[in-house]
């Protein structure tokens, strides 16, 4: 049993008991249901705080059911979905259907609202209530907040209200009609690129507002080398800035859009070695705070458009486990420990969400993982609708093996 936010790692059992963790320790005998986990790791629920779930109004990427049955599938109990949705949730009434939807799916959800009115950047939204309406975070995600008076009035709110601002963060008179990384590889396929200072260029403004106004600013999927150094620095000078990177960014470079055409499409794109060298060591050494996996869902059709039409994004649920302990704690990137902590306690406590953690009277949300586990990505086994992944056909090793929300199995695999 591994709980990284408490330091308890040890050979142990644990009784859940309505729903709630009500022993843990060496031998407990009782009359109960038993998932023998021997030669397993048994950590709290998994924790994504960057997902889409599509609902309302994009149903056929995706709805609150199937993306919360593909993060159980993935390992994941709690989610916290972005804003862009049809309509965006800029209002008290659209955050609370999506919490109602929620109600009784496979994963706990927690919903960001819109900084902005309509995700348009020209006015605050209510953003006192959409947190009395449950928001654990404000983003216009896909648009960052190109006004500088609007962006530092939110950080302002985000200091009154208890819960971070989390842009995307892009300058887009720089990356206007890109649709990749600005390389040599976009060069030679003839595509317009998007260059790395589109992302680290705002990132720097909103951290100058943030020392100027306060509040709390989380950076969603870093991806450049100059942001990583940006941020490390912010932490150094006593900022409150936390940040997440995706496995996609850690994992691969632009080369893959040689291979993977359109599947390897998002926003910001996918980066150069060096780049993706410059994430790695950002969270080996902290500045990267979280793990979280944009899980992005599309149509077939969507995706099967010519690149420059195609829609940003891959799924990310029921790889990232697996692409984290391959390619992060497999070559000594991140210890077991501290990549649970990332995607467990670490995301839970920057959301301001229950959970992360495995305690004796805490809500029983654990996963259980085989670490040794070798299997191959398929995306037609996928609990998602949609199967837009570059991923198809990789070997991993390690995988969630069981979900267990409130005491109720949501997935279980071989055990």
């Amino acid at each position: 049993m591994l709980d990284p936010s408490r330091g308890f790692d040890q050979d142990a059992d644990v009784l859940i008991s309505d729903g709630r963790v009500a022993r843990m320790g060496r031998g407990i005998a009782a009359s109960a249901e038993v998932l023998d986990a021997s030669e397993k790791v048994v950590v709290p629920g998994l924790v994504d705080i960057h997902v889409h779930l599509r609902e309302p109004g994009q149903e056929h990427k995706e709805t609150i059911q199937t993306g919360c049955r593909s993060a159980a599938a993935g390992g994941f109990t709690s989610v916290v979905c972005m804003p862009n949705t049809a309509p965006p949730l800029d209002c008290p009434e659209l955050l609370r259907e999506v919490i109602d939807r929620g109600r009784g799916a496979d994963a706990r959800v927690y919903p960001v609202a819109c900084v902005t009115v309509a995700q348009k950047g020209e006015a605050l939204a209510d953003l006192a209530a959409l947190r009395r309406a449950g928001a654990v975070a404000f983003s216009d995600d896909g648009f960052p907040v190109g006004d500088e008076g609007l962006m530092e009035r939110a950080l302002e709110g985000s200091a009154r209200l208890g819960c971070p601002i989390a842009p995307h963060e892009e300058v887009k008179a720089l990356t206007a009609g890109g649709h990749m990384h600005d390389g040599e590889v976009a060069r030679s396929l003839g595509i317009r690129g998007m260059p790395a200072e589109g992302e680290a260029g705002m990132i720097e403004r909103d951290l100058r507002l943030l020392e100027r106004a306060g509040g709390r600013l989380h950076v969603l999927h870093v991806s450049v080398a100059r942001a990583v150094g940006l941020i490390r620095d912010a932490k150094r000078r006593g900022l409150s800035v936390t940040a997440e990177a995706c496995p996609h960014h850690f994992v691969l470079t632009d080369e893959a859009v040689r291979a993977h055409g359109t599947l390897a499409k998002m926003s910001p794109p996918l980066r150069s070695p060096e780049d993706v060298e410059a994430v790695r060591a950002g969270l080996a050494d902290g500045t990267l705070d979280a793990l979280a996996t944009d899980h992005a869902p599309h149509a077939a059709d969507e995706k099967g458009a010519p690149f420059d039409r195609a829609p940003f994004g891959i799924v990310g649920l029921e790889t990232a486990l697996g692409l984290t302990l391959t390619h992060l704690v497999a070559p000594g990137i991140l210890s077991l420990s501290d990549a649970i902590a990332r995607w467990t306690s670490l995301p839970a406590r920057i959301m301001g969400i229950p959970g992360g953690r495995l305690q004796v009277g805490d809500v029983a949300d654990v996963t259980v993982i085989d670490p040794g586990l070798e299997w191959t990505v398929d995306p037609e086994q996928f609990r998602s609708k949609s199967r837009n992944t570059p991923f198809a056909g990789w070997r991993l090793r390690g995988k969630a093996v069981a979900t267990i929300l409130g005491g109720r199995v949501t997935h279980r695999e071989g055990i």
